[in-house]
């Protein structure tokens, strides 16, 4: 409830800018940098907080924050204690559960969804990426996605975050842990998504329908999940 309350207050009106057609649109043209923040000190050494690059994620916290590195801390770290441990690494187990205040799956809403069932192993993740050892059992979530077959045009008067789901691949393998979303971004009313492109390197808007139809030709992309800024 704490929670809830702090960011309320610090966000006052920004929530209502956030539904806006501009969320994110002084990033526009913004350089596209993988995993550009961190707690600035090992093992993740990046600032807490930048304008100047971005990938997917970072991009749509800070839009989402509307610049204000105090919600984004808020967002990006559990109860908003600054630690690397403490971040919201997977968008599946992390981030959905620990800023439920401030964001709902609403897929549901929009079409018939599908499951992704995801075992997030992020114990074996800290090992195999960081060669951390420390002490995190294993989730299974269950994921409501949009499968791209069912994709409807989307009507809304505020912006979604739309996540971009996959299947298990050997990728997953490598790091250490399956993943289930691999990209995110706003879906605009205008059915423009504004996202951090690492394919062309910066923050853009491009046609959502268009985007996802592309991605939905690898046979391991099978939908999305769309989110609701509450």
């Amino acid at each position: 409830m704490m929670r809830l309350i702090f960011i309320i207050l610090i966000l006052g009106g920004c929530v209502q800018s956030n539904k806006s057609y501009y969320i994110g649109q002084e990033y526009l043209g913004v350089k596209y940098l993988s995993n550009p923040l961190g707690e600035n000190a090992p093992p993740d050494s990046d600032p807490i907080f930048r304008t100047d690059a971005f990938d997917c994620t970072t991009f749509v916290e800070t839009a989402m924050a509307n610049g204000d590195v105090d919600v984004l801390t808020q967002i990006r770290y559990k109860d908003g204690k600054i630690d690397f441990l403490n971040r919201n690494h997977f968008i599946e187990s992390d981030w959905l559960q620990n800023n439920s205040d401030i964001v709902e799956n609403v897929s549901a809403q929009y079409a018939p969804v599908s499951k992704r069932v995801v075992v997030i192993d992020k114990q074996n993740w800290l090992k195999t990426v960081y060669g951390i050892d420390a002490a995190f059992p294993k989730q299974t979530i269950m994921l409501d996605y949009i499968p791209y077959k069912n994709l409807p045009h989307i009507y809304t008067t505020d912006p979604l975050i739309v996540l971009f789901i996959s299947g298990k691949s050997e990728k997953s393998d490598k790091i250490g842990t399956d993943l289930a979303v691999r990209h995110m971004g706003f879906l605009l009313p205008n059915g423009m998504l504004r996202h951090a492109s690492s394919q062309y390197g910066y923050v853009m808007d491009v046609d959502f329908y268009e985007y996802a139809e592309q991605r939905a030709q690898n046979v391991n992309n099978i939908g999305i999940m769309l989110v609701q800024i509450k």
